[in-house]
């Protein structure tokens, strides 16, 4: 101690004029004992709760391991030869037997290299977006996947790819022709005007007749796709389809302009008001009613369609909730800066409400891969679809418990996934705004 802080110490009463004696270092809390104290047994209930339900739990595996893990079948080709090996066990088998049929229904078997192919082809279309790293110039692959994936899930004439794509650089045009004429909400629109235009009056015949003279993949009916795959078409494009259309709704919302505003207000709460079962139905049975004589719709197209309007409306509320979390001078600073309104979105407000929103978006993505489901009710053979045939037949007439546990936890595995993606992501982007 210094001659300052002696001298201090003898004038002063609560200034210490002796050196303290060094304490014992702190009980180690951390790593998995520290957790399990801090978390199971910090206090006399937390220790009688862990203690109950900690027994309730290892009753519930005694019962249940035994017959979902150590005595189960699985290399038999019916219900019954799984009694006979075991009979207090679960029959695996059925999954092992209709594996095919689980994964993509009803789809040819030689042509399973196409949704395989589709599959994988997803994850480097997905790359670029979620890893910035990548190149950019991979984003024209993840611009032209949709178109891929299509084509190589049906099939059929290249006319009808080659003239989407023909149709959206037409609308293109369209578009930046109108903006700078009469701005760019009134560009849009007349841009997605022109699209329905184009494909409930000239698609079709456009398509019919170019089809012959244009190479072929064997086409694949609607009616054979089941499955995980029909799952898994359905909810990636809802997923990608919902996210962009939610962002232009929720400022389509927040607009100044009435009518825009009325519109997206209009669409927002009338598909929040409506269960998604029966938008499933209208898009089923009614939507026929609605289109020109002659013109085939065809069913997953009107499913898709139905299920990424739904998901966009639930994606545009989270959106505008990352807006609303905006502090005004985010705003006021654009307006300092001089930058025009969709300069200002686009640099400055969506980057933030999306970061903020991640939760929410990851979230709705997950609700909507699980309501892709529903779709058994209208006659679509997804998973649970397909456990009915299954049942049904005379090998495995019987099974109740089997299929739904793997279909269960198949969609808990990818539902995981995603919202372990997001906690990392959030992380990597300082979501919380903690620093």
């Amino acid at each position: 101690m210094s001659d300052t802080h002696a001298e201090l110490g003898r004038t002063l009463a609560y200034v210490s004029s002796e050196e303290l004696p060094a304490l014992p270092p702190p009980v180690k809390t951390g790593g998995f004992s520290g957790w399990v104290k801090a978390s199971l047994f910090s206090t006399p209930r937390d220790t009688v709760l862990t203690i109950i339900f900690g027994a309730l739990i290892l009753i519930g595996l005694y019962k249940l391991l035994p017959w979902l893990v150590f005595n189960s079948v699985w290399d038999t080709a019916s219900l019954r030869e799984c009694r006979e090996v075991n009979a207090a066990g679960a029959c695996f088998a059925v999954v092992v037997e209709r594996f095919n049929q689980l994964l993509f229904g009803f789809y040819p078997s030689e042509s399973y290299w196409r949704p395989i192919l589709a599959f994988l082809l997803m994850f480097v279309a997905f790359a670029p977006l979620l890893h910035e790293n990548l190149p950019r110039k991979l984003l024209w692959f993840s611009a032209a996947f949709p178109l891929v994936a299509w084509y190589l899930l049906w099939g059929g004439s290249l006319a009808a790819p080659v003239l989407v794509v023909a149709s959206l650089v037409a609308a293109f045009f369209i578009a930046r022709f109108l903006s700078t004429v009469a701005g760019p909400m009134i560009a849009a629109g007349g841009a997605l005007v022109a699209l329905v235009l184009w494909y409930l009056l000239i698609h079709s015949s456009a398509v019919s007749a170019l089809s012959s003279a244009t190479p072929l993949l064997q086409p694949v009916e609607s009616a054979k796709f089941g499955g995980f795959m029909l799952t898994f078409v359905i909810g990636v494009t809802g997923i990608v389809g919902s996210l962009p259309l939610g962002i232009i709704l929720a400022l389509g919302r927040k607009s100044d302009m009435p009518v825009v505003k009325m519109i997206c207000v209009g669409f927002i709460e009338f598909i929040r008001g409506v269960p998604l079962i029966t938008l499933l139905f209208v898009a089923s049975t009614l939507l026929n009613y609605f289109l020109p004589p002659g013109t085939t719709f065809d069913l997953i197209l009107r499913v898709l369609i139905m299920v990424t309007l739904f998901a966009s409306a639930y994606m545009a509320e989270v959106i505008r909730g990352g807006l609303a979390a905006l502090p005004r001078g985010q705003y006021e600073a654009a307006d300092a800066l001089g930058l025009t309104y969709w300069q200002a979105t686009q640099k400055i407000v969506l980057p933030q409400a999306l970061k903020i929103s991640i939760p929410g978006i990851v979230s709705t993505f997950i609700g909507l891969f699980k309501d892709t489901t529903l779709v058994s009710i209208i006659g679509l053979l997804d998973p649970i679809g397909i456990m009915n045939p299954i049942r049904s037949s005379s090998e495995w007439n019987g099974i109740i418990w089997e299929l739904p546990i793997f279909i269960g936890l198949v969609f808990f595995i990818f539902c995981f996934t995603m919202s372990r993606y997001s906690m990392y992501f959030e992380r990597k982007l300082d979501t919380g705004h903690r620093n």
